[in-house]
């Protein structure tokens, strides 16, 4: 997606989510002739349902019809993250300290682009993974993408029931 396009979904959809008391996790368009799509993760602290988006892709469709952002046609999809979740702010990282995630940096580094290991910390500048036995520190700036570890579950000491496996939710409709 254009970073421009993202950044515009965004600045639209992330201030109505919250007053809907959900959170964007994230967004993705795939452009295509005639089968674009618009990919919404959505969650909140108790998880998300079939209702939860439904609702939230009547509001967004209501948004999108009057701000016309997407000049072709597409699907919207409303969904849960289900259990491998994107991590996209600092507020999502805290939230699973101790949880086992998978980060590809922008750019490689010694050679590495991948790394999976426990979030152990969190700050301002960036994040600390336990990999290997070894800590190893990444810069918000360097993360490309970054995600929980599916099948490795969490660390012993995190007891959250929003990162176990639970069934994804999903909404679609046709735009435009």
């Amino acid at each position: 997606m254009a970073a421009a396009l993202r950044e515009r979904l965004v600045a639209l959809i992330e201030p109505l989510l919250a007053q809907l008391g959900y959170e964007l996790v994230d967004l993705a368009y795939t452009p295509a002739h005639g089968r674009a799509a618009l990919r919404i993760f959505i969650d909140k602290p108790e998880g998300v349902g079939l209702d939860d988006c439904e609702r939230a892709s009547h509001e967004i469709s209501a948004r999108l019809d009057v701000e016309d952002p997407i000049p072709t046609a597409y699907t919207l999809e409303v969904s849960s993250p289900g259990e491998d979740r994107v991590l996209r702010t600092r507020a999502h990282f805290d939230r699973f300290v101790g949880s086992r995630v998978l980060v590809e940096l922008a750019s490689p580094r010694e050679g590495r682009r991948r790394y999976t290991g426990v979030l152990q910390s969190v700050t301002d500048e960036g994040i600390a993974l336990e990999v290997d036995r070894q800590s190893v520190g990444v810069p918000f700036r360097e993360i490309g993408k970054a995600r929980l570890a599916i099948g490795h579950g969490l660390a012993p000491n995190v007891s959250r029931g929003r990162a176990s496996a639970r069934p994804r939710a999903s909404s679609g409709a046709a735009r435009r």
